[in-house]
């Protein structure tokens, strides 16, 4: 009997586009235990590699892609132009884009926040990783202009940000404020005071202002905070407060259907 497909999100700005498939997959639906219970999508952890290679199975049967790939991802800005599936040696790179049919572009997160990208127009799509430093060193400018290589006009392109850690549960000390602050000076009303001398950083919303910067076509975001809905996600700064030894990865997909 064939497994059910996991539940997943669906964003607005990329549902119905014509020949184009997605998801954000959360914790739900998937074979692992314990501490990856149930739909850990991450070789990088200590899970059952078996496990993971049968959850990340369901995640591609649920989207019909050939081939479910994703990066070693580095925190970096560099992007990966796909052409066909790879091997177990996984290119290190923060972003993939591809206009080939059947691949299916999947970014790892357990905070971070995965943004999904779509011209579905000229048949090209991008998945990006964007932590705080990616973010902050351009990985989603550099999946743009990676598309646009492609045939994307960014008036065009739609973008997704799928589940992330949400500003409340952002907590980071003041060196963190003054060295993203340094490099990023407008950035300043993405930090809300908290206690003590800590702040509160809006991730999300700093992805959304450089998006928005860039005119790209849409930009929806679905505002589902990672570390708040245990049930749902999996979660780095969770597991930190906890004192756990691991943490699973959350799985965000887009693919050309064949």
């Amino acid at each position: 009997m064939e497994a059910a497909s996991p539940p997943r999100e669906i964003a607005p700005g990329l549902s119905g586009l014509k020949g184009i498939d997605h998801g954000f997959f959360g914790r739900a639906g998937g074979v692992s235990t314990g501490l990856y219970a149930s739909l850990n999508a991450g070789r990088g952890s200590d899970d059952d590699p078996a496990a993971v290679i049968q959850n990340r199975e369901r995640i591609r049967q649920a989207l019909g892609a050939d081939a479910l790939l994703s990066c070693h991802q580095i925190h970096s800005a560099e992007v990966v132009h796909v052409t066909e599936a790879w091997s177990d040696e996984r290119p290190q790179a923060d972003a993939m884009v591809t206009d080939v049919a059947g691949l299916g572009l999947c970014i790892l997160t357990a905070d971070c926040t995965p943004v999904l990208f779509a011209d579905a127009e000229a048949g090209v799509i991008g998945a990006a990783h964007a932590g705080w430093k990616g973010a902050l060193g351009g990985v989603l400018e550099a999946t743009i202009a990676s598309m646009t290589e492609l045939g994307a006009k960014p008036g065009r392109i739609r973008a997704a940000i799928g589940p992330t850690i949400a500003q409340a549960s952002y907590e980071v000390g003041p060196e963190f404020r003054d060295t993203f602050l340094e490099a990023s000076p407008a950035s300043e009303h993405l930090f809300k005071p908290g206690r003590s001398d800590r702040f509160h950083f809006d991730l999300p919303g700093y992805c959304r202002a450089s998006l928005a910067a860039m005119d790209i076509g849409h930009v929806s975001d679905l505002g589902l905070d990672t570390c708040a809905l245990e049930d749902g996600y999996f979660s780095n700064r969770r597991r930190n407060h906890r004192g756990e030894p691991d943490y699973g990865r959350n799985a965000s997909v887009i693919v050309l259907r064949p």
